[in-house]
C-alpha cells in the first residue's frame, strides 16, 4: 500500500481487535517451512503492519533471496493471496503457506476465541461517547438523543440503557407552576441579599442593570453609562429638559449637640479664605445648603480631605428643641473614611454608642442555606409536601439601606466632653437629582401634597399616627398650606436657576404611585402658570422662608415608620383591579402613606460670565425604601436618566471640578490617579507594540498620570535659583524681574536618557504607582535652590484662596480687550503684576496649583493627561502675523531604551536555551534574580523622569484633567491644573495683549495647539 493507503487503512482498523494467541496451532517458520500439526501445538503468526513501499521491495527481493524449492512443493504448498495494494508477505518480507492437514477440534477453538473477542470489541465502547455520536454522519438522524427509535434496531437497546442513567436524565420542571411561577421570590430575594455582601446595592439597582453598563466603584454597584447612544441626548436634556440621576451612593454624617460646640470643633476643618463655612448666616439658620472643602484640623491650606455640602436643620422644627441642633453633612464615599475619622477627632467623639439607625436584618444563616439546598436536591417533578413548621416560617426580607453593614460595629459615636453626637446615615435616606430647566414641571406633577387628616376619619385603622398627631397641631397644618403653596408657585418658574442657589423646601407628600400615568409622556411647562406676582418675585428674590425649610425626615423614628408602613406594589395593584371602573383614581383615603421629602436647589454653573445657570436643578431627599416608588413616577413623565459618565460631563460643562479625580492634594484624589494609571498601562500593554504609540518618541514623559510634586519641584527650584543668580547680579535689585528668568533649553533625549539607560540600577518601568506624588521625586538642581526648598517645605496644595484666585484671574485676561476692567482693577483692590506681588505669592506657596479653564482658539478637541506648555516668542510672533496659525510642532525625540530592551530579548532567550538543560530546581533558582527585575514597556520611559519643565522644546506648565469637545460653546475646552509659578512667569514674560495664551498637547501627537486660559471664581 501507499502511505496514504495504508493511514486510511489503519484508522479504519483502529477499533477492530487484535490477533488472538491460541492454545495450539501451527507456526511458520522464517523460511516458509511449517510443522506438522500431528497433535503438536501451533500459534498463528501475528501480522504486523508495515508501509506498502517495504512490501512491495520485500516482494521483490524474495526470488533473489530465498533458495528456490522443488516444482512439487511450490506447486502444492507455496501459494501467495493476493490483497488490495499488492502480495502480502510474511513478517519478514517471506510468503505464509497454507498447511497440509489441520486439527478440526484445535481449529474450532481458535476460531471461537477470535469471535468472542470481536463481539466483546463491538459490544464494549472505547470512548466516552454515546451510541448516537459513534454512528456515520450518512447515518445520523435529527433527535436521537432523546428519541432511542430513530437509532437503529441493533443499538436501540444500548442506547436505552445509557437514557436509563441518572446522568442524561432531562431534568423536568413542575407541571403546575408557569415559568413566572417557578422563579419563586423568597428564593430570587434570597439571591439578591447574597450578591449585596461584597458591593451595595441601590434601590434603583435593578433597574439601571437592565438598561447601564455597570460598574464596581467605592464599594457599591454603580450605573456607568447607558446601553444606548445618548451623549447628545443627554445634554439636550441638561439643556433644555431634564435629566435624572441617582446620587444614593452619597454618605451622610449626622452632627448632634449644642451650635456653639459643633462651630467650634468645625472651625479647625475649613477656613474664611477659601469662602464661607459652617457658621454662613443663611445656611445657619437651615435656610440655604452650603458647600466647602475640609481640611486636617489646623492645617489650612494644605492636607485637603475633600469637598463636602451641608445642611442645617431649622430651628423650631417639630420634635426638636431650640437647644440641640442637627447637622448633615453629605460627602463623596471615597472622601467618607478619612472626613468621617478626622471628625472624630475634632468633636471628640471617640466613644461608641448604640446606633438609632435601623440596620438592615442579617442575610440567611448557614443552617437555613443548608435547608434551602436541601429542597433543592430533592427529585425535580414531584410535589413537595409542605411542613408544619414552613406555614410559620417569616419570608425573607429584602434588604433596604446598606446590605454590608455588621450590626457588631458601631454607627454612632459620643463625645463625653462636648456632648456631641456623631451618626452615619450612609443609605438612610435616599437622593436624586433633576438637572434642567424642566425640573420644576416635572416636580410639581409627580409630587403631590398630602392631604390633611380630618378628626371625622376612623382612626384605628390608619398606619401613620405621626400623621394624625401632627395634623391635630394647627400651626403645623398652617405650616403645610404654606409649603403647599410655595411649592405650587414653583411651577410658574421657568427654571431652577432663577431661585437662589441651595434653597430649601421641606414637604410631606402622598404616595406618588397613585397619580401614576398609563402611558409614558413628557412634562412640559405650562405658559399659564408662569404668573408675575408679589410672590413669584419674593421667591426669586429670597427663596423661601426659614419656616418652609422644615420637614419631618429629620426625625429618624417617623422615617423608619414610613418605611415600614409602606403599601406594596402587590397590594396598591390588586387595589387598583378592584376598581369598578378600570384606569380611574385610586383613593386609599386615611390608608394612603405620608413621606417627608427634602428639595434642594442647585445652581449650576455660577463662575464665570457665559451660560450661568447652566445645569440648574433640584435635589429630592427620601427616606430609604421609597426609592422606586418615585424613580417611576419620574420616569413615565419624560425625564432621561444619566450614569456617571453623566455626571462627569456635567461637572466638566459647569467648569467645576469632579470628586475624586479633580483633587490631586487629597488622599482620594491620588488613589483614584494611581488606579486609573494602572488601568490605562494594562489597556497600553495589552496592544501590539506597533499598534500603540511609543510615547518616548513623542516626548510624553507621562502619558498615564501627572506628576504635580515634581512639576512644581523644578519650577519651584528653578525660578528660586534665577531670582538668586539676578539678585547677585543686580544687588540694587532693579534690574532684576520675572520676565529675565527663562527656561533651561531642552538637552538632546539621548544625552539625558544617557545615565539612566547606561545605569542598571535606574532603567525600570515607568512608575505606575505614582511614587513622584508622594514626594519620592528628587530635585537635581543644587546650591541655593535646594536650601531654599529645605526651608520652605512646601507641600503640594491647591489654591483656594478667593482673594489670590481674583488676582490671579484679573491677571490673566489680555488688557487690550478689556480696558475698563483693567482701569477698575486697582479701584476694586486688585494689584498689579509686579515682581513684587508675583514674589509674595510664590514665597507663600511655592508648590501650589491653580485650578483653570481652557478654550481653544481653533481645532481641536483635547484629552485627559494633556500637556499645558508656556508658548516661544516666536510662536507668539507668527499667531500675529497669521490668526490661522494652528501652532507649532515638537521634534520626534529618540527611543534610548530600544536597544536595551532588545539586548533584554537577547539575553531572555540565552538563559531559557542555557536552562532547557539544567534541572528544576536549578532553573527555577536562576530565575528569582530575573524576576526582581522588572523588564522594559517599549513606548514608555522608565527610571527617573527627567526635568518636566525643559524636557521637550516647549516648557510645562501643567496637565488637562478633563477635556473634550463642548457642544456648549462649539469648540474644545479643557480643565486642568497648571503649576502657580510657573503660571505667574507666563503671565509676566508675555506681553499685554496677548497674555494668558498657552499651548496644548495631547500625548500621543506632536502638534500644539493654541488655547487661552482662563480662571473663573
Amino acid at each position: 500500500m501507499s502511505n496514504a493507503k495504508e493511514r486510511k487503512h489503519a484508522k479504519k482498523m483502529r477499533n477492530q481487535p487484535t490477533n488472538v494467541t491460541l492454545s495450539s496451532g501451527f507456526v511458520a517458520d522464517r523460511s516458509g517451512k511449517h510443522y506438522n500439526a500431528g497433535g503438536k501445538p501451533f500459534q498463528a503468526q501475528k501480522q504486523e503492519p508495515h508501509s506498502g513501499t517495504s512490501r512491495q521491495r520485500q516482494t521483490k527481493m524474495t526470488p533473489h533471496s530465498l533458495p528456490e524449492p522443488d516444482m512439487n512443493e511450490q506447486s502444492s504448498s507455496k501459494l501467495m493471496f493476493k490483497k488490495k495494494g499488492g502480495w502480502k508477505a510474511g513478517p519478514d518480507g517471506t510468503s505464509q503457506e497454507i498447511p497440509k492437514y489441520i486439527t478440526a477440534s484445535t481449529f474450532a477453538q481458535a476460531r471461537a476465541a477470535e469471535i468472542s473477542a470481536m463481539l466483546k470489541a463491538v459490544t464494549q465502547k472505547s470512548s466516552n461517547s454515546l451510541v448516537f455520536q459513534t454512528l456515520p454522519r450518512h447515518m445520523r438522524r435529527r433527535a436521537m438523543s432523546h428519541n432511542v427509535k430513530r437509532l437503529p434496531r441493533r443499538l436501540q437497546e444500548v442506547a436505552q440503557k445509557e437514557a436509563e442513567k441518572a446522568v442524561h436524565q432531562k431534568k423536568e420542571h413542575s407541571k403546575n407552576k408557569c415559568h413566572k411561577a417557578r422563579r419563586c421570590h423568597i428564593n430570587r430575594t434570597q439571591e439578591f441579599n447574597r450578591r449585596q455582601k461584597k458591593n451595595i446595592w441601590l434601590e434603583t439597582h435593578i433597574w439601571h442593570a437592565k438598561r447601564f453598563h455597570m460598574v464596581k466603584r467605592w464599594g457599591y454597584c454603580l450605573g456607568e453609562r447607558p446601553t444606548v447612544k445618548s451623549h447628545r441626548a443627554c445634554y439636550r436634556a441638561m439643556t433644555n429638559r431634564c435629566l435624572l440621576q441617582d446620587l444614593s451612593y452619597y454618605c451622610c454624617l449626622e452632627l448632634k449637640g449644642k451650635e456653639e460646640e459643633i462651630l467650634k470643633a468645625l472651625s479647625q476643618m475649613c477656613s474664611v479664605d477659601a469662602g464661607p463655612t459652617f457658621a454662613a448666616v443663611h445656611c445657619l439658620s437651615g435656610k440655604r445648603q452650603g458647600s466647602l472643602v475640609l481640611y486636617r484640623a489646623n492645617k489650612y491650606p494644605r492636607e485637603v480631605l475633600g469637598p463636602v455640602t451641608f445642611i442645617w436643620k431649622s430651628e423650631g422644627t417639630p420634635g426638636g428643641t431650640s437647644e440641640s441642633r442637627q447637622l448633615w453633612i453629605w460627602l463623596h464615599p471615597a472622601l467618607k473614611q478619612d472626613i468621617l475619622e478626622e471628625i472624630k477627632t475634632v468633636c471628640q467623639c471617640l466613644e461608641p454608642v448604640r446606633s438609632t439607625v435601623d440596620i438592615p436584618s442579617p442575610l440567611p444563616t448557614l443552617s437555613h442555606e443548608k435547608s434551602q439546598t436541601e429542597m433543592t436536591d430533592e427529585k425535580i417533578g414531584k410535589k413537595r409536601k409542605r411542613k408544619d413548621d414552613e406555614e410559620n416560617a417569616k419570608p425573607i426580607k429584602k434588604i433596604i439601606g446598606d446590605g454590608t453593614r455588621d450590626p457588631c460595629q458601631p454607627y454612632s459615636w459620643i463625645s463625653l466632653n462636648t456632648g456631641i453626637i456623631i451618626s452615619d446615615l450612609t443609605m438612610e435616606i435616599n437622593r436624586f437629582r433633576l438637572i434642567g430647566p424642566l425640573s420644576h414641571s416635572i416636580l410639581t406633577e409627580v409630587l403631590k401634597a398630602a392631604s390633611v387628616h380630618m378628626g371625622e376619619e376612623d382612626t384605628e385603622e390608619t398606619p401613620h399616627r405621626w400623621w394624625i398627631d401632627t395634623c391635630r397641631n394647627t400651626d403645623s397644618v398652617s405650616l403645610h398650606r404654606r409649603q403647599e403653596a410655595i411649592f405650587e408657585l414653583l411651577g410658574g418658574i421657568t427654571s431652577p436657576a432663577e431661585i437662589p442657589a441651595g434653597t430649601i423646601l421641606g414637604l410631606t407628600v402622598g404616595d406618588p404611585r397613585i397619580n401614576l400615568p398609563q402611558k409614558r409622556s413628557k412634562a412640559l411647562s405650562n405658559p399659564e402658570k408662569c404668573q408675575d406676582n408679589e410672590q413669584v418675585r419674593q421667591l426669586r428674590l429670597e427663596g423661601a422662608p426659614v419656616e418652609c425649610a422644615r420637614s419631618f425626615i429629620w426625625n429618624q423614628v417617623i422615617c423608619k415608620s414610613v418605611t415600614e408602613t409602606k403599601i406594596s406594589d402587590q397590594d396598591l395593584n390588586r387595589m387598583r383591579s378592584e376598581l369598578l371602573v378600570p384606569g380611574s383614581q385610586l383613593v386609599l383615603g386615611p390608608r394612603e402613606s405620608r413621606i417627608p421629602i427634602l428639595l434642594i436647589q442647585q445652581p449650576g454653573k455660577v463662575t464665570g460670565e457665559d451660560r450661568l445657570g447652566w445645569g440648574s436643578g433640584w435635589d429630592v431627599l427620601l427616606p430609604k425604601g421609597w426609592g422606586m416608588a418615585f424613580w417611576i413616577p419620574f420616569i413615565y413623565r419624560g425625564v432621561r436618566v444619566g450614569g456617571l459618565k453623566e455626571g462627569l460631563v456635567h461637572s466638566q460643562y459647569k467648569r467645576a471640578p469632579s470628586v475624586p479625580g479633580d483633587f490631586p492634594d487629597c488622599p482620594a484624589g491620588v488613589l483614584f490617579a494611581e488606579e486609573q494609571a494602572k488601568n490605562l498601562l494594562e489597556k497600553y500593554a495589552r496592544r501590539p507594540p506597533a499598534k500603540r504609540p511609543n510615547y518616548v518618541k513623542l516626548g510624553t514623559v507621562a502619558p498615564f498620570w501627572c506628576p504635580w510634586e515634581r512639576l512644581t519641584q523644578d519650577w519651584e527650584s528653578g525660578v528660586w535659583a534665577q531670582e538668586r543668580s539676578s539678585v547677585g547680579s543686580s544687588p540694587s535689585g532693579e534690574e532684576s524681574d520675572l520676565r529675565r528668568y527663562e527656561v533651561p533649553p531642552a538637552p538632546t533625549p539621548s544625552a539625558e536618557a544617557g545615565t539612566s539607560v547606561n545605569d542598571p540600577t535606574e532603567s525600570e518601568v515607568m512608575d505606575t504607582e505614582c511614587q513622584d506624588q508622594t514626594g519620592t521625586a528628587r530635585v537635581t538642581d543644587q546650591g541655593v535652590s535646594e536650601n531654599h526648598v529645605a526651608v520652605t517645605s512646601g507641600q503640594l496644595c491647591v489654591l483656594r484662596s478667593r482673594k489670590l484666585l481674583k488676582q490671579l484671574s484679573a491677571w490673566c485676561g489680555p488688557r487690550s480687550e478689556d480696558r475698563r476692567a483693567a482701569r477698575w482693577a486697582p479701584s476694586r483692590g486688585q494689584q498689579e503684576l509686579t515682581r513684587e506681588a508675583c514674589l509674595a505669592l510664590m514665597d507663600r506657596f511655592p508648590r501650589a496649583l491653580v485650578w483653570v479653564s481652557l478654550s481653544l482658539l481653533r481645532k481641536g478637541s483635547p484629552e485627559p493627561h494633556t500637556m499645558i506648555c508656556v508658548p516661544a516668542e516666536e510662536d507668539l510672533l507668527r499667531l500675529g502675523q497669521d490668526r490661522q496659525y494652528c501652532g507649532p510642532q515638537e521634534p520626534r525625540h529618540s527611543d534610548p531604551f530600544k536597544s536595551v530592551i532588545r539586548k533584554q530579548k537577547e539575553k531572555k532567550k540565552m538563559e531559557k536555551r542555557q536552562n532547557r538543560g539544567c534541572a528544576a530546581p536549578e532553573g527555577l533558582a536562576a530565575g528569582l534574580p530575573e524576576a526582581r527585575q522588572e523588564a522594559l514597556t517599549l513606548g514608555l520611559w522608565s527610571g527617573a523622569l527627567p526635568a518636566m519643565t525643559s524636557h521637550c522644546s516647549r516648557a510645562l506648565l501643567g496637565f488637562v484633567t478633563q477635556g473634550d469637545f463642548s457642544m456648549a460653546v462649539g469648540s474644545g475646552e479643557a480643565l486642568g491644573f497648571v503649576s502657580a509659578t510657573g503660571l505667574l512667569h507666563l503671565l509676566s514674560s508675555q506681553p499685554a495683549a496677548e497674555r494668558g495664551l498657552v499651548l496644548l498637547r495631547p500625548p500621543a501627537s506632536l502638534q500644539y495647539r493654541f488655547a487661552r486660559i482662563a480662571i473663573e471664581v
